[in-house]
């Protein structure tokens, strides 16, 4: 992409078309820093009808670079006879705080008027459930039947089961963990670092500029997207074969390039960072004895769910969930050859799992 092309951000900003997203201001959210994040906005979509009992919600937590629409990344899971069955259920998705989707984020326009930039409250897990409890109180919903995610979404629909039981029936973490692994932190690291060093960063605040930190975003990108595959996939794909052009890159390069250039269009670098940065910090045991604590205090029925092939999320940290969580069910692992990013190909599997969980749910 050439400096010409990149946007300043892939934000939506608020003279963007909505799209299908409808959005609910939430008023303050306190945070576990102390400070107030003031007025929310949250972004969100909404497939099928809330009942007239009010049971038959479902909460999906979105990814790091995922958005309210379901339907967008998570192809065949949302509709009439699909897992998430729009003929029974009520399906939510809110983009999370921090977002750059539609929800109160970095390069939202703060109270006094100026995007919010470097001046945006650091954020974790627990911050983004928070908001999310005063979004449903709004949108009337008392209980979700089940709240779902993968990754960063799996993390956020664990602190609802340790600290909202009565406000879900079940919930299921799919290539996710109890707590945030130094492996994943400095993998993670790096990525920030990538960010901040763009010449075009400007300690955040580069909203006003021609031109943000699209390079740094596009490096953080391509490293997190060989953690999200596997070697086998990249080696088999790839090989050593040049991609054929004038440019003399391989074609793994090639492919990794047009990831970042994906991503520029639709992310905000300050965005990423927020939201890794809630992601490093991720402890469920923080503050509450431990990790195996936490889990052991869980009193709903969870699914954990694991990709044998993610090296981003292993196995066994999805076993430790599975192991702790009184109620959780046997520890489930589809078999994918692409990696941590399988829950977004073998829908065939991640659907069966889906059914699952809502028939456990309380």
């Amino acid at each position: 992409m050439s400096h010409k092309e990149a946007p300043v951000t892939g934000a939506w900003l608020e003279h963007h078309a909505p799209g299908d997203r409808r959005f609910l201001k939430i008023g303050d959210v306190g945070l576990e820093s102390g400070e107030t994040l003031e007025d929310v906005t949250i972004a969100y979509q909404s497939w099928g009808e809330l009942n007239a009992a009010q049971d038959n919600a479902i909460l999906v937590n979105h990814a790091l670079t995922g958005w309210s629409d379901v339907t967008g990344w998570w192809p065949s899971m949302v509709g009439p006879g699909l897992p998430f069955d729009t003929d029974k259920y009520f399906v939510v998705c809110p983009n999370v705080i921090g977002g750059c989707q539609g929800s109160t984020g970095p390069s939202s326009i703060a109270p006094d008027g100026k995007r919010y930039g470097s001046r945006f409250p650091s954020l974790t897990i627990r911050d983004m459930v928070a908001a999310e409890i005063k979004f449903s109180d709004l949108l009337g919903i008392a209980k979700y039947r089940l709240a779902v995610g993968p990754s960063l979404g799996g993390m956020r629909a664990l602190e609802w089961a340790v600290q909202h039981p009565d406000r879900v029936g079940a919930i299921c973490t799919i290539g996710s963990s109890a707590v945030a692994t130094g492996d994943q932190i400095g993998t993670a690291s790096i990525q920030i670092r990538a960010i901040k060093n763009d010449p075009y960063f400007n300690n955040g605040d580069y909203y006003e500029q021609e031109r943000g930190p699209i390079d740094g975003m596009g490096i953080a990108r391509r490293i997190a997207h060989l953690t999200y595959r596997t070697e086998a996939e990249m080696d088999i794909r790839f090989g050593r074969e040049l991609q054929g052009d004038d440019t003399g890159r391989y074609a793994v390069e090639s492919y990794l390039d047009h990831q970042a250039n994906k991503l520029a269009q639709r992310f905000d670098a300050n965005t990423y960072i927020c939201l890794t940065e809630a992601m490093n910090s991720h402890d469920i045991g923080r503050d509450r004895g431990g990790v195996v604590a936490a889990l052991e205090s869980i009193t709903i029925p969870v699914v954990a769910v694991s990709i044998d092939t993610d090296r981003l999320f292993p196995m066994r940290l999805q076993a430790e969930i599975a192991d702790f969580a009184p109620h959780a069910v046997p520890l489930v692992t589809i078999s994918s050859p692409f990696g941590h990013d399988g829950f977004l190909v073998e829908v065939e599997s991640v659907g069966n799992v889906i059914r699952q969980a809502l028939d456990l749910a309380k």
